[in-house]
């Protein structure tokens, strides 16, 4: 498996990752299994929003194919700019081999090799702990929706300042939909 960034050929290849992987979550959550799931959508959006950054979009590659994709984007704490993860997706028929494991490796040490202080994110608090993630409120780093505050977690990267505090906001796109 490869590891590389994401390139505008990928496109088609990185909607039909995320929507294999979403698609069974959404089916069992009576979800409306004839349309995209969201994170398709978000990921449109996002490309042509100002907190895209490319560099930062990555794939897993096994046997010429994509079958990962994560991307960080720009999002704020109060006036400091820091990263946001998300989406990550893995085909579902290569979940729990470690490819997400691996993007998740790549794109943090990317965005630390950028000297980039921050990654914050929304996700399961039993799964992200094992990347170096932990609790927001630790480092007085807060959702903007106090409803998230348990699924919201931050990694801070060697760049990281102890001055980073406030709330959490992602770029636009994620608040578009």
């Amino acid at each position: 498996m490869l590891i590389r960034r994401e390139r505008s050929v990928d496109t088609t290849a990185v909607a039909g990752v995320h929507r294999s992987a979403f698609a069974a979550h959404y089916a069992a959550t009576g979800g409306d299994t004839a349309h995209d799931p969201p994170e398709v959508a978000l990921l449109d959006a996002l490309r042509s929003d100002p907190g895209w950054i490319p560099t930062l979009s990555m794939v897993a590659v096994a046997d010429e194919a994509v079958v990962g994709h994560v991307c960080l984007t720009r999002a704020t704490v109060g006036p400091f700019p820091v990263l946001a993860l998300g989406p990550i997706a893995v085909l579902a028929d290569r979940q729990h081999r470690g490819v997400g494991s691996a993007l998740i490796h790549a794109v943090a040490g990317a965005a630390d090799a950028l000297d980039e202080p921050l990654i914050g994110l929304l996700g399961s608090p039993d799964y992200y702990p094992r990347f170096g993630f932990q609790p927001g409120e630790r480092l007085g780093i807060v959702p903007d929706r106090p409803d998230r505050a348990g699924l919201f977690q931050v990694r801070p990267l060697t760049a990281y300042d102890s001055q980073i505090v406030g709330e959490f906001r992602y770029t636009a796109a994620f608040y578009g939909l």
